[in-house]
């Protein structure tokens, strides 16, 4: 099917931090797209570089005027007339409008706007789910898991709260395909985890992180898992539930020097630290243990614990160039999907296809910074992505993409059933 591109607009919304963010429509012949951006505030120094006013006077800075402007003069007169089912052309027109490797000209919160809200208009052109939609772009090598498993953040520290705890998420995994029975073990622990919290250090200290977590005013790295694993044993759950970290370790990094609990570490005293915590709390995945330059250290750390998941993120970016030098160097064997990190839908799939043509698992991710957007869910759904990383439970912002990856994986069951 071939359908033009009538106009492509773009708006200032507010994203789940109270932050100005764009949200970008495509309108084709017949279809209609939206996608609205979500921004990060841990961020990999290699991710494509939003655009924002700079104005001080307004929203410290953060508004999105210039983005609008660029989409309005520049964007939408590129694209209009092209078909909006071919996605590659539409993303090879805004890579050359752009003409940077991070998307520095138009900006990386414009470019990744058109882009998905253009899949979301073809999708709709074609009349089928935008998973479906997803799945014929690209062919990208699923993985042993249907469905990706859920990676929920349930305690956040570092950039994502406002307290002395350095690691930035404490992540709970439940080993189930079943995103229904998944959702209920989370709610469940969530729960248990607040009340643990309440019990030992009051009500005023369950504040919310960005992520919708619990922000723990606490300094200890290790006391967060102990919570967490009290909860599992309180719910009986065991058996049937990990944990994860997302150490985001750039982000207390300087000088050679790791900043964890009021006290200097050298990376060798951090992988000491880590490999301790995998072996007492039983870990199932390790997120940016090191700096985002440090391919060494990731790679000593998956090869001296078998069967640990070693996650990029600041290290890899949803960058195909930096997953190949982590490939090359075998510190990973399971990457992070910001499709923001990145720019366009393309180079998220082309990075998406690199990582699976070896081994390595997709883990599809949300911002800290997010909107009611549920684009994510499809994007996990449509390669059975080994997870989706959306938050803790509660807030709406993260809740949209699990209801959603809920929704469209049972009527996956359903027609595979019929």
């Amino acid at each position: 099917m071939s359908a033009k591109i009538k106009t492509i607009k773009a708006e200032e919304i507010l994203d789940s931090r109270g932050n100005p963010t764009l949200k970008v429509l495509a309108y084709s012949e017949n279809g209609y797209g939206a996608f609205a951006v979500p921004s990060g505030a841990s961020t990999g120094s290699h991710e494509a570089q939003e655009l924002r006013d700079g104005d001080p006077n307004y929203s410290r800075g953060l508004g999105v005027n210039k983005a609008i402007e660029k989409i309005d003069k520049i964007i939408s007169p590129a694209l209009l007339g092209i078909d909006v089912c071919d996605q590659k052309k539409i993303d090879s027109i805004l890579l050359k409008l752009d003409g940077t490797d991070n998307k520095s000209t138009l900006g990386g919160n414009s470019v990744i706007g058109a882009s998905i809200a253009c899949a979301k208009a073809a999708a709709n052109e074609e009349k089928v789910q935008l998973f479906e939609y997803l799945r014929g772009l690209e062919n990208v090598l699923p993985s042993s898991s249907p469905t990706p498993l859920l990676f929920i953040n349930l305690i956040n520290g570092g950039k994502h709260a406002r307290t002395q705890l350095a690691f930035q998420e404490y992540l709970l995994i439940p080993q189930t395909d079943n995103v229904t029975e998944a959702l209920q073990i989370g709610a469940k622990i969530q729960q248990t985890l607040r009340d643990l919290v309440v019990g030992e250090f009051g009500s005023k200290t369950a504040t919310m992180g960005d992520e919708g977590g619990l922000a723990l005013h606490i300094e200890s790295v290790k006391k967060p898992l102990e919570l967490l694993m009290e909860a599992l044993n309180k719910t009986e759950n065991l058996a049937r539930a990990r944990l994860g970290l997302d150490v985001a370790a750039s982000s207390f990094y300087s000088n050679g020097i790791y900043s964890v609990e009021g006290k200097n570490f050298t990376s060798e005293m951090l992988f000491d630290l880590h490999s301790k915590i995998i072996k007492d709390f039983n870990i199932f995945s390790v997120e940016d243990p090191f700096f985002e330059e440090d391919f060494g250290n990731f790679h000593k750390l998956l090869s001296k614990n078998p069967g640990l998941t070693v996650v990029g993120d600041d290290l890899t970016v949803t960058n195909s160039s930096r997953l190949y030098a982590a490939i090359k160097q075998k510190s990973i064997n399971a990457v992070i999907i910001k499709p923001n990190q990145i720019g366009t839908v393309t180079e998220t799939l082309g990075t998406m296809k690199l990582a699976r043509e070896n081994g390595i698992e997709c883990i599809v991710s949300h911002r800290s910074g997010e909107t009611m957007d549920d684009f994510i869910a499809d994007l996990a759904f449509a390669f059975h992505c080994f997870g989706l990383k959306a938050g803790a439970l509660g807030k709406p912002e993260r809740d949209v993409k699990y209801n959603r990856l809920a929704r469209i994986s049972n009527l996956a069951n359903k027609s595979t059933t019929a």
